[in-house]
């Protein structure tokens, strides 16, 4: 089985452009979107201003591509639970979400590996044991989550 994964930590707003986003936190995003920012012969126009931070680093497992992304995060934590909080507020509903996607038998995908350090000591993988397979959310995480007031979105796709 070959997988392929990323995630990102989004924050989105009807009214708050990414460009002013980024000026109130301090920090650039990866990625952004601009509502009515997109066009095509099929009209397809973002519902909402988008200000990401992603990591599609391979060979990473969920978990430490969160970490990655949550530890670039944290020195604007403050802001970024200030500005979700004031979009709350201003717009109702969520404006924060922490995005994880995976996408299993892709031609693009990771391969899995033999277990690490096996040398002679008679493990045997069993089979759907994937190296990148499972998840782990730390108390910084956590707390991460629960500061900015964010979701935590996972959709995995076969």
């Amino acid at each position: 089985m070959r997988i392929r994964q990323y995630t990102y930590f989004r924050i989105g707003s009807e009214i708050i452009s990414a460009a002013e986003m980024s000026d109130r936190l301090g920090m650039s995003p990866d990625e952004y979107l601009e509502r009515g920012s997109t066009r095509s012969s099929d009209p397809v126009v973002p519902r909402s201003h988008s200000w990401k931070v992603v990591c599609n680093e391979s060979g990473l497992r969920v978990d430490e591509q969160i970490r990655s992304v949550v530890g670039r995060l944290q020195p604007v934590v403050d802001r970024i639970a200030e500005l979700a909080g004031e979009l709350r507020e201003l717009e109702g509903g969520r404006s924060t979400t922490l995005q994880v996607v995976r996408y299993f038998d892709q031609g693009d995908g990771e391969e899995d590996h033999p277990i690490a350090g096996d040398e002679g000591l008679g493990m045997q993988k069993l089979a759907g044991q994937h190296f990148l397979l499972g998840l782990h959310l730390d108390k910084d995480v956590l707390q991460f989550l629960e500061r900015t007031g964010a979701e935590l979105d996972v959709d995995e796709y076969g």
